[in-house]
């Protein structure tokens, strides 16, 4: 029998039950693939990271959601990272607040001020341009809930290190209001690897030169269910990838209010730099520790 630790650790929170609730195996050896995938689902979070050792960044990540494994997720980037430094010791003097992490997106590079972390996205400056969506904007209006006139620009795909459906809103009512239709659910688009999630946002003015966005991201789970994520991490960034494909002024900030609707807020930073790379942060609490045997 072998025994495996854990942490679990809430991501983008400003309290202790807020935030992304995740789960990280400190050291994943000796777990197959099919382990990690029933684990998942006996955890059933949206997400759980398993740490590897790696030689060309400070560990390796595989994610989990319960119905397949993720080439990258931004909330298990930076509950990873911070878990990767609890196991270091805390902060190293040497290197206090950088390490990398490899995800099978490509290395990925976080920094952290106190328990406030940031990745960079995987894609790096160089984003895929953002790719057109078959559908007609007026029917994916009406699938999740919303009117043509909610829309306040054309719906497009961006994939900044995960592929997602990006869907600009005009107010922060039909962002509310917005709910993906049960007869809509067969014709919902897929990404490139046949997932179904869809990131609507608003800019709601600004506070301090920092513009304030609200967010919602709904999924369609392998159960056939609709589900929503109370803080995306990886459409963040892809949100990132929208304003520069849209010639917002730079540098940008944002700060991204996301899981209100399901009462699990989560506070997300957004910053695209005069190099055009796209940061995304929020804060990690550690909730508690574990383990289980096998």
């Amino acid at each position: 029998m072998s025994r495996y630790h854990y942490r679990l650790v809430n991501v983008f929170a400003d309290t202790t039950f807020g935030g992304n609730p995740l789960c990280v195996f400190e050291d994943a050896r000796g777990l197959s693939d099919a382990q990690m995938h029933l684990i998942t689902r006996q955890f059933n979070l949206s997400e759980t990271a398993f740490i590897l050792p790696a030689d060309e960044a400070s560990a390796a990540v595989r994610v989990f959601a319960p119905g397949h494994e993720m080439r990258f997720a931004g909330h298990p980037a930076l509950g990873t990272a911070h878990v990767v430094r609890a196991l270091r010791g805390g902060i190293e003097p040497a290197a206090p607040d950088t390490l990398s992490l490899l995800f099978q997106a490509g290395a990925v590079p976080l920094q952290a001020v106190g328990d406030v972390w940031r990745f960079a996205a995987p894609g790096g400056a160089a984003m895929p341009a953002p790719r057109a969506v078959e559908q007609e904007p007026a029917m994916l209006a009406t699938g999740l809930g919303l009117q043509a006139d909610d829309l306040a620009a054309a719906p497009v795909w961006l994939d900044t290190g995960s592929e997602q459906l990006l869907v600009p809103l005009r107010s922060a009512a039909a962002l509310q209001r917005a709910w993906p239709q049960p007869a809509w659910l067969a014709h919902w688009p897929a990404n490139a690897q046949g997932r179904r999630g869809v990131y609507l946002f608003v800019f709601d003015g600004e506070r301090a030169g920092v513009a304030q966005v609200k967010a919602r991201y709904f999924f369609l789970a392998a159960n056939g269910s609709v589900g929503e994520d109370p803080g995306t991490g990886s459409a963040c960034a892809n949100l990132g990838g929208w304003c520069l494909s849209q010639g917002h002024a730079l540098p940008l900030r944002c700060a991204v209010e996301q899981g209100a609707a399901i009462e699990r807020p989560c506070h997300l930073q957004l910053e695209v730099d005069l190099a055009r790379r796209i940061w995304v942060g929020g804060r990690v609490i550690e909730l508690g520790q574990g383990y289980i045997n096998l």
